[in-house]
């Protein structure tokens, strides 16, 4: 593993699972080594998200809870007025846990096509999780989003880098656990 700790970025459909993976290789790195930090390069949207909430005079939503049409709005209005500017700050963040962490393992599980080329320059490993349409599209509704988020809007649209690794998340949490253990052992050889 490198000096400054794995970097793995997970992409994929929504609904395929990638925070439940991420979660799950956190629970993986506690139990046997280094430690895990999940970044969120949609951070500074989940913020906006907030502010839109409060302006428009409304209870902000809990933490977690999507505004997916809003949140593909402002994804893509941010990256018109500067492409760089989410990764641009994720790229300061990952800096600041490698210098208060050195040696930990960092997950970015929400990447998204116009941050692939960014993230593997800064040495991400890019694993894209897939899950059947139909399993998509129920745990979508379990969410309990305030709107879903348009899977053909500009910010939804595919990574079209190749990734390092696919993990298959058709199978139970428990099959998940066992690929999370398994990848997380092939990024610490």
């Amino acid at each position: 593993m490198p000096e400054n700790g794995a970097r793995i970025a997970l992409f994929g459909k929504p609904g395929a699972g990638k925070s439940t993976f991420a979660g799950l290789l956190g629970k993986e790195c506690s139990a046997s080594g280094p430690s895990l930090r999940i970044i969120k390069i949609a951070d500074p949207l989940y913020e906006l998200q907030r502010t839109v909430y409060e302006t428009a005079g409304v209870l902000a939503p809990e933490a977690g809870v999507q505004d997916g049409q809003l949140l593909n709005a402002l994804g893509a209005h941010l990256r018109r007025i500067n492409p760089n500017c989410l990764t641009d700050r994720f790229a300061v963040r990952v800096a600041a846990v490698h210098r208060e962490v050195p040696g930990a393992v960092v997950v970015c599980d929400d990447m998204r096509a116009p941050d692939a080329a960014a993230l593997a320059g800064m040495g991400f490993l890019l694993v894209e999780l897939t899950a059947p349409d139909e399993v998509r599209a129920a745990r979508k509704a379990q969410r309990g989003d305030l709107s879903p988020g348009d899977e053909q809007h500009s910010t939804e649209r595919p990574v079209l880098a190749e990734p390092w690794r696919r993990v298959d998340n058709s199978g139970g949490l428990d099959v998940l656990r066992e690929r999370a253990a398994r990848l997380l052992a092939e990024v610490r050889s």
